[in-house]
C-alpha cells in the first residue's frame, strides 16, 4: 500500500456490482473466481479522487465504498439507559419516547449527535438521514442542535433531516410553518401513519403532505405500516393519495413491515402500484425484528419484515437501514455500516455476492438518499473507501472490529 498527501493506491477485491461502470466501457472486467463476486483490482487515488480502477492478478481483503445510513433517529440515540423499555414492545416504546422528549433538551441532542457522527466516521459512513421528532417540548431543540452539527460536519460526512410528525400535522397552519421551516433548513417532510388507517383524515394529512412537498421541493420520507396487523394498510392509504394526484418529489416509505403479512397474489398486485408510483422503501430489519410480532412468551412464527425481494422484483428501489441506536425502539445500533449488513443479511436472507443483496446497502441506498455519488468505483469518484486487509465477506459477516477508512484520500482510520 502507497500514500501520500490525500494521494495513493491499494490492492484488494471488490465486488463486481461496484466496478461494472468503473471498468465495463474500456476494460474487461475479468469473471470473478469462484462464486463470491469480489474482483482483485488496483485502486489509485490522487488529490482525494479515484484516478484509476484496474484488474490484476490477484489481490488480498475487501474494498467498499464509505457506506450510508438511510434511516436513524440521532435526537433520541442513546436514551436506553434512561428511558429503557425491557418490555420490548411497540407500545411501551412509544411511551418510552414520550417521556424522553417532555425533558429533552439542547445540551443533551448535542451531545448525542456529536457522540453518533464520532462513531459513524469512524465505522466508514459518508451520509445519515436522520429523522426528528418534530412536534412538542424536545422539538425546537432538537432541530437546533442537528442542524447546527449538520453544517459543522459538512466536510465530513452529509446529515440529511427529516420532520416526524402525524400526518395529520401537515394539515393544520403549525403544520404548514413547519414545512417552511424544514424547506430553509434543506430538510425532508415525513411523519408517520399507524393502522388501522381507516379515515379520511390520513388522506388528508398525506396529501396536504405531498402538496406542500410538491410545493417546496422537499423530498418526503414516512414511517408506514410499521406494524404486525393491518396489512399494507398505511400503503393502500397512499397509493390511493398519490393516484389521484401529480407528485414532483421522491417519496420514501421506511419500514412497510406489514405487507410481509400479505398473500403473494395481493403483494405483487401492491408492489406494481408501488413501482407505478415509483416509491422507494427503506427496509428497517433490527428495530422491526425486535419489536413486532411479539407474542408474550412464544417465539412468532411470522415475522413483519419488508419484502425486500419481491419489492426489488418489481421494480423498487430498496435500501436498508439501521433505524435506532440504543433508544427505547431498539437497544443495540452504533452506526457501524458492517455490523448492518452482517445482522441484517441472514434475517433478510440476502447475499452480498449477489447484486440484490448488496444493492440495498450500496447503490440503491445512495440512490435513494440523492446523493451526488452512488458508490461506484469509477475514475473520478471520490477516494472514499472501507478497506478490510484480510478476507472477504465470511470476515465481514463476522461483523469486523477493525478495518480502515478512507476519506477524500486521508486515511481516517487505519489502514
Amino acid at each position: 500500500m502507497l500514500q501520500t498527501s490525500r494521494s495513493g493506491a491499494l490492492k484488494a477485491r471488490c465486488p463486481r456490482l461496484l466496478l461494472e461502470t468503473a471498468l465495463g466501457n474500456s476494460v474487461d472486467v475479468p469473471t470473478a473466481a469462484g462464486s463470491d463476486g469480489l474482483i482483485p483490482v488496483s485502486i489509485r487515488w490522487r488529490e482525494g479522487v479515484i484516478d484509476a480502477v484496474e484488474p490484476v492478478p490477484e489481490a488480498e481483503g475487501l474494498v467498499l465504498p464509505r457506506l450510508v445510513e438511510p434511516h436513524a433517529h440521532l435526537d433520541k440515540a442513546f436514551s436506553w439507559k434512561d428511558h429503557p423499555n425491557p418490555d420490548g414492545t411497540f407500545a411501551a416504546a412509544l411511551a418510552a419516547n414520550y417521556r424522553e422528549h417532555q425533558t429533552r433538551t439542547l445540551q443533551q441532542v448535542q451531545a448525542r449527535g456529536e457522540r453518533a457522527l464520532q462513531l459513524a466516521w469512524r465505522h466508514g459512513l459518508r451520509a445519515i438521514r436522520s429523522h426528528i421528532d418534530s412536534v412538542g417540548p424536545g422539538a425546537a431543540c432538537s432541530w437546533e442542535a442537528l442542524t447546527a452539527l449538520r453544517q459543522q460536519w459538512l466536510d465530513r460526512l452529509e446529515l440529511q433531516l427529516v420532520a416526524l410528525v402525524p400526518v395529520e400535522h401537515w394539515s393544520t397552519r403549525d403544520g404548514e410553518q413547519l414545512a417552511a421551516t424544514v424547506a430553509a433548513a434543506g430538510g425532508a417532510l415525513g411523519g408517520f401513519i399507524q393502522p388501522p388507517c381507516r379515515g379520511r383524515q390520513e388522506r388528508r394529512g398525506l396529501r396536504r403532505l405531498l402538496e406542500l412537498a410538491n410545493q417546496l421541493g422537499c423530498p418526503v420520507d414516512l414511517h408506514i405500516d410499521e406494524a404486525s396487523s393491518h396489512p399494507a394498510a398505511g400503503m393502500r392509504q397512499l397509493l390511493r393519495v398519490m393516484e389521484s394526484m401529480e407528485v414532483s418529489v421522491p417519496v420514501t416509505c421506511s419500514h412497510a413491515s406489514s405487507l410481509a403479512l400479505l398473500r403473494d397474489g395481493p403483494l405483487r398486485h401492491l408492489s406494481d402500484r408501488m413501482a407505478r408510483q415509483q416509491l422507494q422503501v427503506v427496509a428497517l430489519p433490527l428495530t422491526n425484528g425486535w419489536l413486532l410480532g411479539r407474542q408474550g412468551d412464544n417465539t412468532p412464527l411470522r415475522r413483519p419484515l419488508a419484502p425486500i425481494r419481491q419489492l426489488q422484483t418489481a421494480g423498487l428501489r430498496v435500501a436498508v437501514g439501521g433505524d435506532n441506536v440504543q433508544d427505547p425502539w431498539f437497544p443495540g445500533g452504533q452506526l457501524d455500516p458492517l455490523a448492518l449488513m452482517a445482522m441484517s443479511l441472514p434475517l433478510a436472507q440476502l447475499a452480498p455476492w449477489d447484486h440484490h443483496g448488496l444493492k440495498p446497502f450500496t447503490t440503491d441506498a445512495a440512490q435513494l438518499m440523492g446523493l451526488a455519488w452512488d458508490g461506484v468505483l469509477r475514475i473520478g469518484a471520490p477516494a472514499d473507501l472501507i478497506h478490510l486487509q484480510q478476507g472477504g465477506w465470511p470476515e465481514l459477516l463476522a461483523i469486523p472490529s477493525a478495518r480502515g477508512v478512507l476519506a477524500g484520500g486521508e486515511w481516517v482510520q487505519g489502514p
